[in-house]
């Protein structure tokens, strides 16, 4: 029995079948032979095929392809083979042997053109599908796969509209769709990738990359989008890592460069301005995180962050409605950032917005159950509590540190200026707030004098625990003690709007 020749496994094989590519023994077959052989070996790989044995298949097809590589049905199995193994750039490879050896072979164009689909080569695909139906005009296959080519190009068409309007939601969604046809393009699903991350859906993002690195280390734009993950994740030195990675692959990638760049600058800048804030410079610090906030404002998690430092130093600054809509920014980029919930509850606590600092806490609180938080959220539903009382220090005109004299002198004032017998030529009216305002001082005066009363006040108690009921308080009680009981004092007008105070 002669020997058969060895096929050359995994090996694309050249049109022209000369002695280079042949075992020496193949020289004694005949061409017939050659073709019977060939044959044998494309009805077992047809078998596998069957069976999807498509690695079985494959090892058929080759030897096949070995013993006639001018066989353009062999390429064409060949290919479908490579399609099924999802080696879609191979698969090609075969498909387009197939039709330059028979430019009527039908399955050749029509797999060629599933490869280029499916490897997002919308209008390469297109030409393919267009020449099956030249040569067969009412292929249905090829009339769907036309569409699904068209299909892409209009979603390939929205995805490059809507990345320029920054609607990062509709290019993933575009990309979605065209992937479906086309599984295998590395394009589409970086463009996914890159807006995925620009959502803020990084672990996501970082999934598509790595799958594309682990197919291909060297790919530029994954390690791009791996190094963009990274960065708007504020882990800016592996980031920078990845950006010179895909540069040294990719010397002109416009994107790595930039943000490599911009990476480095904002490093640079938000340490500026924590260098400063240490050492006190607020005003220095506070324009150095403005300028840093102007660099990049895609990196949501930065800037976020240097939004809340500059409230940080807004508030020390004194700036406090400033700082406030700082930490807002901040929580309208990452509403999971529980300092700027905490800033934010703070600097409403100093503008005496109890109900909005409650909130933030009640946020807080929530989120990480701790003392400290606790005690946050117990002391601004006291101060809560306390602002919806009568504020006796805002009534008396003091601060509410003052001391006993300052009391006293304050209610001295403000018992005087609003006394009834004062206004008794004024409208009813006006008479009518005066004496309000009167019985108000008394009020103050009563409580902010007694030590045990002032504590529970300050304190947040209720003053009706005591017994204290300022529904039935009588203000000139209070008058005449302070002022040495009944028939100490008479007003008498001096002239128009004019009194002066006559003490017995």
């Amino acid at each position: 029995m002669r020997p058969r020749p060895l096929p050359t496994h995994g090996k694309m094989a050249s049109e022209q079948c000369d002695a280079v590519n042949m075992d020496p023994d193949m020289e004694l077959l005949s061409d017939e032979e050659l073709e019977r052989e060939a044959e044998g070996f494309k009805e077992q790989g047809n078998a596998f095929y069957i069976k999807k044995d498509y690695a079985e298949a494959f090892k058929y097809y080759t030897k096949a392809i070995d013993m006639c590589p001018k066989n353009a049905s062999y390429y064409g199995n060949r290919a479908a083979t490579l399609m099924m193994l999802c080696r879609y750039r191979e698969g090609l490879e075969d498909s387009q042997q197939a039709v330059r050896l028979d430019n009527t072979f039908m399955k050749g164009h029509l797999r060629e053109g599933k490869c280029h689909l499916s490897l997002g080569n919308a209008m390469a695909a297109s030409r393919c599908f267009l020449r099956v139906l030249e040569l067969e005009p009412d292929n249905s296959q090829a009339q769907q796969e036309l569409k699904n080519a068209e299909s892409i190009l209009e979603y390939e068409r929205m995805a490059e509209i809507g990345f320029e309007k920054r609607d990062f939601r509709m290019v993933v969604f575009c990309m979605d769709r065209a992937l479906e046809p086309a599984p295998a393009c590395h394009r589409f699903k970086i463009l996914k990738a890159e807006c995925l991350a620009l959502l803020g859906r990084y672990p996501e993002a970082q999934s598509v990359a790595s799958d594309i690195l682990r197919m291909d280390s060297t790919n530029a734009d994954a390690l791009y989008v791996r190094g963009l993950c990274l960065y708007y994740e504020d882990c800016i030195d592996k980031a920078v890592q990845f950006f010179v990675q895909a540069l040294r692959m990719a010397p002109d990638h416009d994107k790595a460069r930039l943000a490599c760049r911009n990476a480095k600058a904002l490093k640079a800048k938000k340490e500026e301005g924590n260098k400063a804030f240490k050492e006190g410079n607020f005003e220095a610090a506070y324009e150095l995180y403005s300028e840093a906030l102007t660099i990049d404002p895609n990196n949501i998690k930065t800037n976020a962050k240097l939004y809340c430092n500059r409230a940080t130093v807004g508030s020390k600054l004194k700036k406090l409605e400033q700082a406030i809509e700082d930490c807002t920014k901040a929580i309208k980029l990452d509403e999971t950032y529980i300092k700027a919930y905490l800033r934010r509850a703070q600097c409403y606590m100093d503008t005496e917005m109890y109900e909005e600092a409650v909130r933030d806490y009640e946020k807080v609180y929530q989120t990480e159950k701790t003392k400290e938080h606790k005690h946050f959220l117990k002391n601004a539903q006291l101060e809560l509590k306390k602002s919806k009382r009568k504020d006796y220090y805002k009534v008396l005109g003091v601060d509410k540190n003052a001391t006993e004299d300052e009391i006293k002198k304050a209610y001295r004032k403000r018992a005087l200026l609003h006394h009834p017998d004062r206004h008794s030529g004024a409208s009813a009216e006006l008479q009518k707030e005066e004496e309000k305002k009167f019985k108000e001082v008394g009020e103050a005066f009563s409580v902010l004098s007694d030590p045990k009363k002032k504590s529970r006040y300050d304190s947040g108690q209720d003053l009706e625990d005591d017994g204290m009921n300022m529904a039935d308080f009588d203000a000139n009680n209070i008058f005449k003690a302070f002022f040495g009981g009944p028939g100490g004092f008479s007003f008498e007008a001096s002239g128009p709007g004019n009194f002066f105070f006559q003490f017995g």
